[in-house]
Formats: C-alpha cells, structure tokens, sequence
C-alpha cells in the first residue's frame, strides 16, 4: 500500500514463530523479543514523529493477533493502545475534539478487558456474560438514562463518567486491572 502512495502508518510484524516459541518454552517470551520490539517502537515514533506515552504528542497504536493461514474470529484489534490519563489530554488539544477522544478512550477499555484480559487469558466468563457483555449492558445503561438512542448522542462528559465507571466494573471483576 506504500508503494501505491496509500498512507499507511508505520508497524512491525511479530512473526507467528514467535508464539511457537513461547509455547514451546513454557509460555515464556524469548528473551530478545522485549529489545526488539523497543527498537520498532522507537522507529514507529521516529517516522509518525510522536512518542509512545508522551503527554504532548502520544503516539497511539494498535495491536492485532493473526494467524499463519485464514481463521475466521482470529484477527482480534485493541485500538488506541497508548491512550491514558496521562495522554488524553494531549489527544484532545490536537484533535480539537474531546467527544472522540473519550469515546476512543471508552472502545479502549473495552476492547482491551475483552481481548486481552479475558480472550487471551482463556478465562471462562461465568454465566456466559463476559466482560463485553458487562461493558455492553453499562453503554446501553449510560444511553437509556441520557435519552440517547445511539453510541453517538452521548456528550464528552458521558464517556469520561462511562469510562470511569468501566474501569470500576473492570476492578470488581477476578481479572487484572487495566494499565494506566
């Protein structure tokens, strides 16, 4: 896509024999694998000119799970992975809109208690209702007492309340809790 002119942000793959690996030594990352994936961070931030974490200029990336050949409900995608409280504030004076960057922020804690928290860990929900589904019910909760019909009528100060209460919910839960 580069080389058609298409933007494309910068990334950098970590192969599959990658995880081979790690399963075939007992669920441990190889020990280069933590320094390589700082040089490609620095290299991402060297080319999007942005700094992973910074409160200013975050950098924002997204991380999507694969497989060596096509298997449906394999591609799972945590979006925004670097948007904290530490740098939505930095998000919102470049955008100019807080309203996206909350409900960035929001999709963030949800896609990442679903895919990383729970799918990735293997956890079972009980009673068939994972933390999705939790999370769901909160949005559809949060949208009912604002008279919203859509994800898209909530203001910037609903999905700030809404995140906040995802995190408690999240706290409340047998898992870890979110980083940042």
């Amino acid at each position: 896509m580069c080389a058609l002119g298409i933007p494309v942000p910068a990334g950098f793959t970590i192969s599959t024999e990658c995880c081979t690996d790690y399963y075939a030594n007992g669920c441990k990352l190889p020990a280069e694998l933590t320094d390589q994936v700082l040089v490609g961070m620095k290299k991402i931030e060297a080319i999007m000119e942005m700094k992973y974490g910074d409160a200013v200029n975050p950098l924002l990336v997204s991380c999507r799970s694969g497989a060596r050949s096509s298997m449906p409900g394999m591609m799972d995608t945590v979006l925004n992975v670097g948007l904290s409280p530490a740098t939505i504030p930095g998000m919102i004076a470049k955008t100019k809109n807080p309203r996206f960057v909350w409900d960035s922020y929001r999709r963030l804690i949800m896609m990442y208690a679903d895919v990383v928290m729970e799918k990735a860990e293997g956890l079972e929900p009980a009673l068939g209702k994972g933390i999705r589904k939790i999370l769901d019910e909160k949005l559809d909760e949060a949208k009912h007492s604002k008279g919203c019909k859509s994800d898209t009528d909530l203001t910037a100060a609903d999905l700030e309340v809404l995140a906040g209460e995802f995190k408690a919910l999240i706290k409340k839960t047998p898992r870890e809790t979110l980083p940042g």
